[in-house]
């Protein structure tokens, strides 16, 4: 879009960013509803009096403003048409911690966790606490009055809110609000006097109301409050630019009783009954949503109670109160710290899992939505008196299956808070319509429970049109008039709350195409359709989270910082590309190709990701047909065809070793094969892998086994092929490798050749001769991830390669399926290191870490991603992503290693990274266990 009066009248005035280029607008058209906004701006202030000045000229130019923080408003509320103000880049400190009054004064751009990091010394936390909590901000939380898991001790936002300023439409002075209404708007007193009858008797007595506006908390008997009732306006109302809120005491020490329950209805009714106790969550959820039950107890769903205590054993005596307590058909008390995550981690993921329902992924948009499993939000958070929760849930059962609808609810039970995620067809107009007949029947339903539309993420677009089912004509009409008091001119988020615009209006998968467009992968989980796997992506934002963590999702945006660079950021462009509005050239985009530029392939959003996003191989997509008949980058030719021209320089290995030490020669190569002048050409070895096998006599042991000779273990890292052979033939097995030309096609499928990478992998299924179904041993994790994942995505035709795919095992897992009264050396050491990213995402480490205790090798091996990732650490323009990559767990981890520990590193690419930057060499766990069979 070229630059119009208003963005002028912005960048001149302001000291923030100004952006109403694409790839700006095409990032914030979404947040984590089923709807969609273009924008015509995006302005990311950097202080107060930008805001006010932002919202000034807004006014001037007759355009609307929606204030945004993380985007993971699931109602739709967090779109705009107008200028979108981005807290998170600039206004994201925390300007005072008081832990003697448990006060904090933030921006609103902070981000839960970094607040309650802040904290956490004291003792103390923000009580409220969503899902989303690595990444949702506070100014988001104020705007929906977030609760999350810990309502049932703490409260919602509203609860912990002490103090705004803010600043209306059209800019002026600041308004500072709290107890009292000194800096309210004119006549807000003499409104809440005229109406006090009303305001005393329309609103539901129950924990989760977050529907409407909180006009009671104008009530002389409550205070007034004027920043309680702005809390959960979403934006419509006033834009806070700095809040003062509580800290509560955080426990000492916590546990978790895990109760199992025969279905959720029998969850729900228990959960009341809990409450009594003390508890700081009681959290439903029922089987259809847990992949890979983690030692849960028995049952079909699930309470988790949680209880704090001042020392270990008083939060697990609580907890174990409350286990005999409640009438479960199982239970159990967990305190260990790792399996409490690992519990929660389910929980949290749910918002995403819901997504896609065990049954499949998504179908055609002729087939309509949710038919292959997919699964919306829309109804997401509807709350009920705790005590009819039970009922609730039957009834809601009920409706679905009379709509011929399905969902899994979850949640907070002890609140009465349901989330669900239903399968609603949204791409047909049979599926929109019985949409709306849903929603319609679904608030007469909540309302006749005594219950509320909205019991967390406020009502957006998806609910406000319904609103008078739950609070009549009248009450809605004071809705309107309370906006109108704050928001004269309507330019504050306008067609949410109040004059909302229709629930089936602005949805984003309008815009998608009609037809499956002609890809080169086969999608299995999506039905062969990529506008159906790219719209997996239904922004719960966990690939924005800036912690380091065990996930290796998303490295770049870690390293940046930037939307554009996060799962989320490159699904939301890929979705715009499709649908032609913002970015117009399609698959020739340059805002898809720089955004996808510093994308790792890592493939960590394909675990990691609750819907499990495959930003690798939409990457690999894109670069397809981007460059498809017209010249591609030097890297692309000189990495992407690396296996063949490995096998060209081998003969020469030791010259072409010689030459690249020559300063000037090996600039020139890297000039020429768009290497960054940073790296070092990695040493040819001067024997190959194959080379030495085709010598060596077998000392036929026992069965034969397929050890596959990668590229870069028998070209580059021999050592470790010699390595895993003496492992195998220590362990009773004869290693034999395939005929010559067998490749994975990996770093064509990387650099996005995809036709080259389909030539490579057909060739190699001719060429393998081993039985169909034996198992194939993989040194190198990429390679054997390929061989998983892409090659029978790339030919699903043939069924050779499902045949392969289903035979690769690591080193560790065959000698574990294969080999299993083998018993490794005992080298008792400790390990540090990396788990390659690829192994994480595709292959699982479990069988590896069984194998390192086995051998004694103790410690954990960091998380995160190396950064060098193949050919995208050595690509010019990478070197500073790259090292931010490694320095955000790699590096750090392998500095605080004690000397003489084991360094492990199953990837090329990290121990070449390791090598490169700390100087240090690390090696495969075939070589240290090899090097132990030698005493």
């Amino acid at each position: 879009m070229p630059a119009t009066d208003l963005t002028r009248a912005l960048a001149q005035a302001l000291h923030g960013d100004v952006e109403s280029d694409a790839t700006a607008r095409a990032l914030t058209t979404m947040d984590a509803s089923n709807y969609r906004r273009v924008p015509q701006a995006v302005v990311a202030p950097r202080d107060n009096a930008d805001v006010a000045e932002a919202l000034r000229i807004c006014r001037e130019h007759a355009t609307p403003v929606v204030p945004r923080g993380g985007g993971t408003s699931i109602a739709g509320q967090a779109t705009g048409t107008g200028v979108v103000l981005d807290f998170t880049r600039h206004m994201r400190r925390i300007l005072d911690l008081d832990p003697a009054s448990r006060t904090a004064v933030v921006q609103p751009g902070v981000v839960l966790d970094d607040l309650r990091a802040a904290a956490a010394p004291y003792g103390l936390t923000f009580g409220p606490d969503p899902s989303t909590h690595s990444r949702c901000t506070l100014g988001g939380m104020i705007g929906n009055n977030s609760c999350g898991a810990h309502s049932v001790a703490w409260g919602t936002t509203a609860d912990n809110l002490r103090s705004l300023r803010v600043v209306r439409y059209g800019g002026g002075e600041t308004l500072h609000l709290g107890r009292g209404l000194p800096d309210a708007p004119p006549g807000l007193h003499e409104f809440a006097t005229d109406h006090l009858a009303l305001l005393r008797t329309g609103f539901p007595e129950l924990p989760r109301r977050i529907s409407g506006y909180a006009l009671d908390a104008l009530l002389p008997e409550h205070g007034p409050d004027a920043a309680r009732a702005l809390c959960g306006s979403e934006g419509t109302l006033a834009v806070v630019t700095e809040a003062t809120v509580r800290l509560v005491e955080t426990p000492g020490a916590r546990a978790l009783a895990v109760l199992g329950y025969a279905d959720e209805a029998a969850a729900a009714e228990a959960a009341p009954g809990l409450l009594p106790y003390g508890p700081l969550t009681v959290e439903g959820m029922a089987a259809d949503l847990v992949r890979e039950p983690p030692g849960l107890p028995r049952g079909a769903a699930w309470l988790f109670v949680e209880t704090g205590g001042a020392t270990p054993a008083e939060a697990h005596a609580h907890a174990t109160r409350i286990l005999r307590a409640a009438d479960a058909v199982d239970g159990t008390v967990v305190t260990d710290p790792g399996a409490m995550r690992t519990l929660w981690r389910i929980r949290e993921d749910a918002a995403g899992t819901a997504t896609r329902m065990p049954d499949g992924g998504g179908t055609s948009r002729g087939s309509g939505a949710g038919r292959g499993g997919e699964a919306w939000p829309g109804w997401e958070d509807c709350a009920v008196p705790p005590a009819r929760l039970g009922p609730y849930l039957r009834d809601f059962r009920a409706l679905l299956a009379a709509h011929g609808l399905r969902g899994t609810p979850y949640g907070h039970f002890g609140d009465g808070c349901i989330h669900v995620r239903i399968d609603f067809d949204l791409l047909t107009d049979d599926g929109v319509a019985r949409f709306r007949r849903f929603s319609e029947d679904q608030a007469d339903l909540v309302v006749a429970h005594g219950g509320s539309l909205s019991g967390e993420h406020g009502d957006g677009q998806a609910r406000a049109e319904l609103l008078p089912r739950m609070y009549g004509d009248e009450m809605v009409g004071l809705f309107t008039r309370f906006k109108d008091l704050w928001d004269p001119d309507g330019g504050l988020n306008p067609g949410i709350l109040a004059r909302p615009a229709r629930l089936d209006e602005n949805l984003r998968f309008a815009v998608l195409p009609g037809r499956p467009v002609d890809v080169a992968f086969g999608y299995p989980h999506d039905g062969g359709d990529f506008s159906a796997a790219v719209r997996r992506c239904v922004g719960v934002a966990k690939c924005r989270t800036q912690k380091a963590g065990p996930d290796v999702m998303c490295p770049s945006f870690r390293a940046t910082g930037e939307e554009a660079h996060s799962t989320r950021g490159r699904a939301r462009l890929l979705h715009e590309m499709l649908a032609g509005e913002v970015i117009t050239d399609g698959w020739r985009s340059t805002e898809v190709r720089d955004a996808l530029d510093l994308c790792l392939s890592c493939k960590g959003c394909r675990t990691d990701c609750p819907v499990g996003v495959d930003m690798a191989t939409y990457k690999a997509e894109f670069l397809h047909h981007h460059y498809k008949g017209r010249p591609r980058p030097a890297a692309h030719y000189a990495m992407g065809g690396l296996p063949r021209w490995l096998r060209l320089a081998a003969p020469f290995a030791g010259p072409l070793n010689a030459l690249a030490r020559v300063g000037p020669l090996a600039a020139l190569v890297k000039r020429l094969g768009g290497i960054d002048p940073h790296r070092t050409l990695p040493a040819l070895a001067r024997r190959t892998f194959r080379s030495w096998a085709r010598t060596r006599r077998a000392p036929g042991a026992g069965p034969d086994v397929v050890l596959w000779p990668d590229t870069f273990t028998d070209h580059l890292s021999p050592e470790v092929g010699r390595a895993a052979v003496r492992v195998l033939e220590a362990a009773g097995r004869t290693p034999v490798l395939p005929r010559r030309g067998v490749c994975c096609g990996l770093t064509y499928v990387s650099t996005g050749r995809l036709d080259a990478a389909r030539d490579v992998m057909r060739r190699t299924l001719d060429r393998l001769d081993h039985a169909p179904g034996a198992p194939v041993v993989v040194l190198e994790p990429s390679c054997a991830a390929t061989l998983r994942t892409d090659l029978p995505e790339l030919l699903p035709d043939d069924p050779r390669a499902a045949r392969l795919a289903t035979s690769v095992r690591t080193l560790a897992q065959y000698l574990e399926e294969y080999a299993p009264d083998w018993t490794p050396p005992r080298l008792d050491r400790r390990i540090a290191g990396q788990t390659h990213c690829h192994q994480h995402a595709v292959l699982g480490d479990a069988a590896e870490r069984r194998l390192r205790e086995k051998a004694g090798l103790t410690g954990e091996l960091s998380g995160g991603c190396c950064g060098l990732a193949g050919n995208f650490g050595f690509e010019k323009g990478h070197w500073d992503v790259s090292v931010a990559c490694a320095e955000d767990q790699l590096l750090p981890s392998v500095r605080a290693a004690d000397p003489g520990t084991e360094l492990l590193a199953d990837g090329f690419s990290c121990r070449t990274q390791l090598d490169q930057l700390a100087g240090r060499r690390a090696r495969h766990l075939a070589e240290v266990l090899a090097e132990g069979l030698d005493g």
